[in-house]
């Protein structure tokens, strides 16, 4: 049996698709990743925003940030499937530090945001949030 870890994963959808196409788009992702023995913690829709540089000739992206638990061994799976599907244009999964998650919470918990403890949240949780703060360094 593998380690499970907490990860988060970033990605951007075409932003030329309609909302209800990138939801489904959404829905795929979040369907593979829990067939595959995953719980997901936390959904964040960024929205559209302006790429800093053109991807595929595409200018605009829809960007979704994810946190989930997962086995080590589920990932190179997770990360084929997001390198396949047509309508992702970039993706980045990352091991999310437990001092890291602590932060994000006591910073939603000041700032007034609704944060249950990690290992509680049972459902997924969908917030807009503007990715315009700039996280703290968080060493070891």
């Amino acid at each position: 049996m593998s380690l499970r870890r907490t990860y988060e994963t970033t990605f951007i959808v075409n932003a030329a698709l309609e909302d209800n196409d990138i939801e489904t788009v959404l829905t795929k992702v979040t369907n593979y990743i829990e067939n595959h023995g995953a719980s997901i913690l936390e959904i964040n829709k960024w929205g559209r925003r302006r790429l800093a540089y053109p991807i595929n000739k595409k200018y605009n992206g829809y960007y979704i940030h994810m946190v989930f638990d997962s086995a080590a061994s589920n990932i190179p799976i997770f990360e084929r499937f997001m390198i396949l599907e047509d309508t992702v244009l970039r993706h980045l999964t990352l091991i999310l530090p437990k001092k890291l998650a602590d932060f994000r919470a006591k910073r939603a918990l000041e700032s007034g945001m609704a944060y249950g403890p990690r290992d509680m949240v049972d459902t997924i949780v969908t917030r807009k949030v503007e990715p315009k703060v700039v996280e703290e360094a968080v060493t070891e």
